[in-house]
């Protein structure tokens, strides 16, 4: 019988990057912290990092447009 596992990075091609491993990190640590709006972990991630890659600061947008382009 076949054994089930999850392997959570099995789309991707490379590693993460040390900027999707910190995103990834604190996105955990709200989750952890009973975050579960977006405005509350776009509040988290401006407090705790990282920045985000374009702009200065997390908003609803940016926060949007960067999970799509990570999931790409």
């Amino acid at each position: 019988m076949m054994s089930l596992y999850l392997e959570p990075h099995q789309s991707l091609n490379r590693k993460p990057t040390q900027y999707e491993n910190l995103l990834g990190d604190s996105i955990e640590r709200a989750f952890g912290q009973g975050i579960k709006e977006l405005a509350e972990l776009v509040a988290y991630l401006n407090n705790a990092g990282p920045s985000p890659q374009v702009g200065d600061i997390w908003t609803d947008a940016t926060f949007e447009t960067e999970m799509a382009r990570l999931g790409n």
